[in-house]
Formats: structure tokens, C-alpha cells, sequence
């Protein structure tokens, strides 16, 4: 869990940790993440705080979508893919639920914010 207190005062907020490989270096690199679980998966958003370009994890995970994910104490191998447009409006109404400022950065880029899926193998 993420205190987040004095940063919007959202609390404690679930937080995993997103293992990719660097697409340059070929180096494992390690995010921390604020999720949600939605349809046997973990859900996590490319914010960037709002920034113009995606995250750099998130660019690991398009070249390379296997990923590890640790919860709490719990380490797993899964697979990454980009929410479908289909999927979208729920699962950013999800995460919105869980930390409120996505709004927020949604209204300071003009890329699409992507929602990533992060599913057991």
C-alpha cells in the first residue's frame, strides 16, 4: 500500500510492483504501480503524470509483454496487453475509483492514457 497522504489525501492506495525488460538495455527494470483488479487481472494506467509521451514501462511492455508482478509478498510470471476500446471506459472508471487525480492528468497530455492488463500465465 502507497500512503499517498498530502498528495491529494487519497489515502493508502494498492501499489504493485511491474518487473519489465528494458527494450534498450535488456535489463530487467522495476515500477511501482498504483492497480486494480478487474476480469482475473491486474489493471494498471500509463500516466506519466500527464506527461506528452508514455511512460518508459510501458514502452518495455509493447516490445516485450511478459512481464513479473509482485503483490505484496506474492511473485508471479503474466502477460501485458493495452485495453481494448472496448474496455476502456470501464476499466479508466476502475482506476479513477482508486486514485481520483487520473482525471486530473487525463486533461494535461493529449495522448491517450493507456490502461494495461496484467494477466497470470
Amino acid at each position: 500500500m502507497w500512503d499517498s497522504t498530502g498528495l491529494g489525501d487519497h489515502g493508502e492506495i494498492p501499489t504493485l510492483l511491474l518487473t519489465t525488460i528494458g527494450r534498450r538495455t535488456g535489463e530487467p527494470v522495476i515500477t511501482p504501480l498504483i492497480y486494480g483488479e478487474a476480469d482475473g487481472a491486474y489493471v494498471v494506467v500509463g500516466s506519466r503524470g500527464g506527461a506528452p509521451t508514455h511512460p518508459s514501462w510501458y514502452l518495455n511492455l509493447v516490445a516485450e509483454p511478459e512481464v513479473e508482478v509482485q503483490v505484496v509478498a506474492e511473485r508471479f510470471k503474466a502477460r501485458a496487453r493495452t485495453a481494448t476500446a472496448e474496455e476502456r471506459p470501464r476499466l479508466w472508471n476502475l482506476m479513477v475509483s482508486i486514485y481520483p487525480t487520473y482525471e486530473e492528468l487525463k486533461d494535461k497530455t493529449e495522448r491517450e492514457i493507456p490502461i494495461i492488463l496484467l494477466g497470470r500465465e
